[in-house]
Order: structure tokens, then sequence, then C-alpha cells
């Protein structure tokens, strides 16, 4: 094998290989290799660790940060607001930009967590055959070919073709996402197209071994390995840009043209007009140009979605990376996990069949009976010092039943003893142990896989009564057992007899003989209770949950329906990772609406599944907990890791961790997403119609050659009306409706659902009311000279600007509904803002001393009561505008 093979090597298909051609692959021998030759390979394959990749240095993060346009365009604002002398506001928007800067360093170093808490995941010590002889190593100098020696408790240090297994069960959730631990066979051949799933001839790197031993040889180390893939897939996996990124980004666009053109525009009106000295007007345009850029935007959506975090945090919703919060709020697929998300994650006795008759894990079963007996008897649970459950979580189920129905197991082995066993053995598919009777002699107790069991059975038990084992009932037991498996149950039967002694050797083929069938149990991990409700919300608001899961075909079906994914007999809409390996990217493409459950995947098939149903168009949320989630979790809009059983990796390939791994949590924060973007929408539409009343009225006036605001007036009015109102919009309570509604898509923006026009025609609006406002003035003066006639338009004008803007707050409370419907003053904060507002405008102009250093005059009542009612009309006039707009376009 040459060093360019050795590097590359790894064949995905040795699970279709028998024991010996993998050995002569491997150049090896079940008795493992040599120290010298261990030596050489991992010289020539590297320590058997992932690669760390190339990591940005903090500088170079940083200045990413500066690459978002609407960072550059507040970089602008900065620069111009100092050109024309107003420092203060520069250093706050500087201040802004510095402080968004260093958040999204701190955000991108938390998501850079995932590869390292893959590498933390490997096994320190691991033991080998080298030279012939047992020996410890550490996980990193395993190399190709070693044969390693795993038994209950390790965790697999490399993927292992296993050459012995006895009693091996292997838990490998974390990869799969299956809900039980895997029986292996050395023996069995898989066919190559296999899910990892059913690979039971192989072992992964940091699975756990749960029982059992085994043997196994290392086809993979490293990077080669699965969980080397999925490292790689990790970082190969492109960040995909939030809704809320790609719209502020194109809203960055549309301002930087329009604010360019408005310079332009005014400019060069101004300069035909004369009047003006070319300096003067340049810092109009400059003014005008501050006024249409709205700085506070960035930082209002940072403390909107800030806030959005903290109230998702107290109901059990951690958000690592700020833009998910909105995200959420647009999604259109969610493609969670099954195990642990949908349902408990803990296999449960549902339905036990005893004494010819099928019962519900609650129904009453007495203590005396031998079904409920047995499977507490022929049970290798352990309990921990803390009274808690040890051991497989098929065996756990069986003792929690126990337990449940007044059947304490440790209670009872004290009156009956075990005094010998046969293990459990996945050719025969059995277990048995023997118990020491009062009388003498000794229960034989067995439990294992249905058809396997009955063949064993000359006999059954009805309430005591032994009779013979006949067509008519073995058929009554198997059609019961098919009844069960369709319902996703995981079947178990048992059978005993009495026996006088123990035999001195323990022989299954005489020992599991000549039984009493006792009964069926039928387990499953059932759903969670809440899960089904939040389907049906979820649905009810548009989105379509699919559900993804390492289990078999029938289990994940029956779990569907019962949750109300899927509709009964909906078999189409299942499908299974081998046959999804038959279609190409654009078949599945165009054919993935058709499929709400997928079995037997593996963690290519969750990118895919992604990734088509982005290419519709559509916002797709993952969950997962499992190592084989993270590269999913990642390329999905959003990633949503699972606090409690999530692995550290899938919880730093997120971009929100539930806390309670609980699929009805995330709808909650669909929710909170929902209204998240709600409310920035209100507020952008808020502060450009506000941007375009200031920019249309100084560019109607220097048309007509009106002298009404000076650029002091627009600054002031920007630096009261955009800011504390248009927080406080952040903080607006959701609407009732909102989880009626369908998803706004990937393909909506800030300026969808009406938001354009009204900006339009609310932007207009306040300039055709300010300038009114300064014709009135002008048309019936309080004073006689042109300078204080002036100087009370000029006042009026500019009170009326800023008083309309707070008036036009309340209605953009809600696009469409009436102000009255949604309620003026729910939002306490919002009322506090626009009194804050209102007191900072109106001290410019009543206050002595101020009204000088912003050249304005004292307004009489009359003035006032002017300025007040023209503000006022914007809301009538907008609730009469959205009247007819639900009555015609928004029905």
């Amino acid at each position: 094998m040459s060093e360019h093979e050795r590097k590359k090597q790894l064949v995905d298909t040795f699970y279709t290989q028998t024991e010996e051609d993998v050995l002569k692959k491997m150049e090896t021998s079940a008795q493992g290799l040599s120290s010298a030759e261990a030596e050489k390979r991992l010289s020539a394959y590297g320590a058997n660790e992932l690669d760390q990749g190339k990591k940005k240095s903090l500088f170079s993060k940083f200045l990413d940060q500066f690459k978002d346009l609407m960072i550059i365009i507040l970089i602008v604002a900065a620069v111009l607001s100092g050109f024309m002398g107003d420092s203060a506001e520069a250093i706050m928007i500087i201040l802004v930009v510095l402080l968004m800067a260093i958040f999204g360093v701190v955000q991108e170093a938390k998501a850079e967590q995932a590869i390292d808490a893959l590498k933390s995941m490997s096994t320190p010590n691991a033991n080998v055959l080298r030279d012939g002889n047992a020996k410890v190593v550490k996980s990193t100098e395993i190399v190709p070919g070693d044969v390693v020696l795993l038994e209950a408790g390790d965790v697999v240090p490399a993927d292992i073709r296993l050459i012995e297994a006895n009693s091996l069960k292997i838990e490998e959730s974390a990869l799969t996402g299956e809900s039980v631990p895997v029986e292996k066979d050395s023996q069995q051949l898989i066919e190559a197209d296999a899910g990892i799933g059913d690979r039971v001839n192989m072992g992964y790197m940091n699975s756990n071994v749960t029982y059992g031993r085994g043997v196994g040889v290392v086809t993979g180390t490293g990077m080669n390995t699965e969980v080397g893939k999925i490292a790689t897939m990790l970082a190969d996996a492109d960040e995909t840009n939030t809704p809320l990124k790609e719209n502020l980004n194109e809203l960055g666009k549309w301002l930087t043209i329009a604010i360019l053109v408005i310079c332009v525009v005014m400019f060069g009106v101004g300069m035909m007009n004369g009047g003006k000295t070319w300096v003067e007007m340049l810092l109009t345009s400059v003014s005008l140009a501050v006024a249409a850029i709205p700085e506070g935007l960035p930082a209002i959506v940072t403390i909107v979605l800030a806030l959005g975090t903290q109230r998702m945090a107290k109901r059990n919703s951690l958000v690592r990376k700020l833009p998910a919060v909105e995200t959420l709020g647009s999604t259109d697929i969610i493609c969670s996990d099954k195990t642990g998300t949908l349902t408990v994650n803990q296999m449960t006795v549902e339905q036990i069949f005893t004494n010819n008759e099928i019962h519900a894990e609650s129904d009453t079963v007495p203590t005396d009976n031998l079904t409920l007996k047995i499977m507490n008897y022929c049970n290798d649970t352990k309990f921990s010092s803390e009274g808690e459950l040890i051991g497989d979580p098929t065996e756990t189920a069986l003792i929690k039943f126990g337990l449940k129905h007044a059947f304490d197991v440790r209670e009872a082995l004290k009156q009956e003893p075990r005094v010998a066993e046969l293990p459990f053995d996945s050719e025969r598919k059995l277990m048995t142990t023997f118990h020491q009777l009062a009388d003498g002699r000794f229960l034989v107790a067995t439990k294992g896989a249905p058809d396997e069991l009955l063949k064993r059975c000359i006999s059954y038990d009805v309430n005591g009564d032994i009779r013979q084992m006949d067509d008519e009932q073995r058929d009554l037991i198997l059609s019961t057992n098919t009844q069960l498996a369709k319902q996703a149950l995981r079947v178990l039967a048992m059978a005993y007899k009495i026996v006088d002694h123990v035999p001195e050797n323990l022989v299954p083929e005489e020992i599991e003989k000549d039984l009493i069938f006792s009964g069926l149990v039928g387990m499953i991990d059932p759903e969670r209770e809440e899960a089904a409700e939040a389907v049906h919300v979820a649905k009810q608001a548009g989105i379509r949950p699919v559900m993804i899961t390492g289990d078999h075909r029938d289990t994940a079906e029956a779990i569907a329906i019962r949750l109300g994914i899927i509709e009964e007999n909906q078999h189409e809409a299942v499908i299974t990772g081998a046959e999804l390996n038959e279609m190409s990217d654009d078949e599945f493409a165009k054919r993935v609406h058709e499929f709400s459950v997928y079995a037997r995947v593996s963690p290519e098939h969750k990118v895919r599944i992604v990734k088509a149903w982005q290419t519709e168009g559509k916002v797709v949320a993952m969950t997962g907990d499992g190592v084989n989630d993270a590269p999913a979790l990642k390329t999905a809009d959003i990633g949503i890791g699972m606090g409690i059983t999530g692995t550290e990796v899938s919880k730093g390939a997120s971009d929100m961790v539930l806390a309670d791994d609980n699929f009805s949590t995330i709808i909650v924060a669909v929710e909170e997403g929902r209204k998240v973007f709600s409310n920035i929408q209100k507020t952008i539409q808020y502060l450009l119609a506000a941007n375009l009343g200031e920019v249309l009225t100084l560019f109607i006036a220097t048309l007509l050659g009106w002298d009404t605001l000076l650029p002091v007036h627009l600054l002031w009015i920007n630096v009261v009306t955009d800011t504390f109102p248009a927080i406080a919009l952040g903080l607006e309570p959701a609407e009732r409706n909102v989880m009626q509604q369908k998803p706004r898509g990937r393909n909506s923006n800030f300026f969808s659902g009406g938001v354009l026009s009204s900006i339009i025609y609310q932007g207009i609006l306040e300039a055709g009311i300010t300038l009114g406002v300064y014709l009135f003035a002008i048309a019936y003066p309080v004073h006689q000279t042109y300078n204080e006639i002036h100087a009370d338009a000029l006042t009026m004008s500019f009170a009326t600007l800023g008083l309309i803007q707070l008036f036009h707050a309340f209605n953009v409370k809600s696009v469409h509904q009436s102000l009255f419907k949604v309620g003026p003053f729910r939002n306490k904060s919002f009322n506090y803002a626009i009194l804050l507002s209102f007191i900072l405008l109106a001290i410019t102009i009543v206050i002595p001393g101020f009204n000088d250093l912003f050249e304005v005059a004292h307004l009489d009542t009359h003035q006032w009561a002017v300025v007040a009612g023209a503000s006022f009309s914007i809301i009538p006039i907008v609730e009469i505008v959205k009247f007819f707009q639900r009555k015609t376009l928004y029905k």
C-alpha cells in the first residue's frame, strides 16, 4: 500500500466485506500490529484526532464586522455629522458601531465552539492488541489496522469493523438519532447502501459500549472517521445569511442610493434658485442626508433582538446568535429530530398482552402477574445509590412499569434471588435467569424476540391455567404481536417454566425449551404530551413540521401519525435514507414537498433535506442533539440544539438551544420571533416615514424658495423622535393574530405587506401637513413685521414636524389594524417615550435661552393649538386609510 493510498484510506464499505477480507485489506491480523508497524502507520496517517482547521485572528474578525453595508452607512453618517459640527452625534454613532462590531466578534467566537467540542469528545485511552498482547494506549496513537478490545463502559476510539461480538450493544444515538442501543453482530454482511444505524458489524468513533464485549479492527482514524466526516462538513458548511441580515443589507443599498440622489438634487435645486451660497447649500444638503439616514436603526434592531432573547430565555429558549430571534418568525419549515424533541427520549411500556388480553399501560396489573414478574426478573437493570435506574433503556422501561404497578424488583429478589443466568445473545435473541423459589424449586424466566421465544413454547398460561399450545393460540399470539408492531411498539415476549434444579452446564438449547408462554410487552419512546398540540399550532401558523430520525420506518411513521405530522395511511409521505440515496439532488428538490417523515437517515441526508427546502426558497429551522446533526444545524437558516440531551457539538453549531428539549418551546419561540420582526418592521416604517417627511419638507421648501427649517432643526428632531419612540415600538406586545398568519418567507422584506406604500403616503402626509402649517402661519400672522412672521412660521413648522412624528408613532403600532383595536396605551414604555420626546421638543421653544440656541420664537396658545391640531390630524387620516385598506386590499 503506497503512502498516498494510506493517506486516502477509508473504504466506506468495510461492512459489506468478510472479517478475513477486512484483515487482509488493512494488512493486519487478529493478533494486532507490531509496535514498530503501529509507529510507522502513525507517521503515515497522523494522530487519531480531528483537525483544528484555520482560525481567523481576533483582529481579522473585528475588521470583518465593518463589511456590513449598514455599518458603512453609519460611519458615513458619523463623518457627515462631524463635518457639520455636531460632534456629539458623531461620537454616539461611532460608539454604536464599535459596540456592534465587538458584539459580532463575540458571537462569531461562540460559533467556533462546534469543532472544539468534537475534539473534546475523543476518549483519552483505549485497549488494543500490540505485539499479540493487550495494551492500553492513548486514543490519539491508534492507527488503521489496530485491533481494539471493547467492553461495557468503553467509548469506541475509532471507526472499527467488528471481528467478535459477544452480546455487544453500542449506543450510537449521537450519530444516528436512534433511541436504543444497537445489537452488534460481527458476522452479518450489510448492503452497500445501508445507513449507519443498520451497519451492525461496525463500531464508530465516540459511540458508547453499553453491554457485552467485542473485538474490532480499526478501519478509519481522525478525519477519516464518520465523526471526522461531520467535522469536515461543519468546516465546509456555509453560514446561511439570516432573512434579517439580508433585509438590512437590502435596506442599506436602497438608502445609499436615495441619500446620494437627495444630496445631489437638493444641492442642484438650491444653487439654481439662488439666495444661498454654495457652502450654505452644501450644509443644507448634508443635513438632509443625515436626516435621511436612520442612524439609530442598527442599534434599535440590536436592542429589540436582545430584549427578545431575554423574553425567550424565560421560556426555555436560549439564543446564541441575535438574528436567530427574528429568523424564527419567518420560518416555513421546522425539521425536527424525533428522539427527545418530539418524544420523551425514554422507552416506556405502553401495552401488555397477558392472560390472552391486551391491557393499556394505565390499566391495573396485579403484582402476582407472571408476565410482570418475568419482565422484572429477567433484567440486568441496576439501581444507583440515589435510586436512579442504570442499564439498557428497554430493560429500565420494564422495571419502571413494575414500580408503577407496585412491583419492586429489589424486594421480590430478596424472596426469590437470582442464582444463575444465560445472558442475552444477539444470535438466539433471548435472555434467561434462574430464581430460587420458597419450595426449593427454581423459576426459569425467559424474555426475548417473540418469534424466537414462541418456537420454544409448548404451552401457555391464562390466569394460572396451563394449556397446551395449539395453532389457534399461536395465531392469536402472532397476530397480537403484529398488531403491536404496526403501532411501532418494540415487542418482547415473556415465558417461564419451573425446574427442580439448575443444570451444571447452562446450555441454551437445553434450558430454553418446553417453555410456558406468559405474555407480550409493547414499548415505545412515546411522544411528548404537548408536542401534538405544538404541531397543530405550527400547521395553523402555516409552518410545516418535518420529522427526521434514525429510527426504523414503521416507528417513525407511527409517531408522526400520533403527532399529527402526517395522516393515517399517508405512507407516501415517509421516505428512508436508502430511498433518498436513489434520488439526484435535482429530483429531490422537485419532490421534497412530498415528504414529511425521514427514517434511517445519515448526516449527509439531513444536510440534503435542509438544502432542498432552501432551494425552494423556504426558511428552514433544524433541530438536533447529536454529533450527526451538527452539519445540518449549521446549514439551516436557524439551528436549534438541545440543552439537556444535546452534545456540545450540536450546541456549538446551533443558533438557539432549547433548555427543555421540547418541540413546543420552538413554537413559543416562533411567536416571539414573529413579534420581533413585526416590531422591527414598525420601527422601520416609523423612522423612514419620518425621515421621508423631513426630506420632502426641506426639498419642496427649497424648490419653492421658502426658508423653513435650519440644519440644527433637522438634527434635533432626529435626536428627539428617532430614539425613544423607535425603541419603544420595539417593545410592543404581539398582535393577537400573530400565530394565525402565514410565514412571511425568505422573499419578503421589511417593505412587504403594504409597509412601503404606507411609508410613502405617510411621509408625504407629514411633509404636506408641516408645509401647510408654514403657509398658515404666513397667511394668518400674529405679528406684523416680516422677521417676526418668518420666525413664527419657522417655529410652527419645526414644532409640527417634530410633534407630528410623535403622533404618527401611535399609527404604526399596527400596519393595518386600527389603533383602537391594538390599544393606544397598552405599552407603558411607549407612553413614557412619547412624553419624554415631547418634553425635549417643547423645551427648545418654551424655555428662554434654548429658543435663541435653536433660532426659534415663542408661540402663543393659538399657535400651539394650530400646531397640536395639525399634528394630531395624522392619526384620524391614517385610521381612515387603514379602514379602506382592510376593506379592499387586506381582507
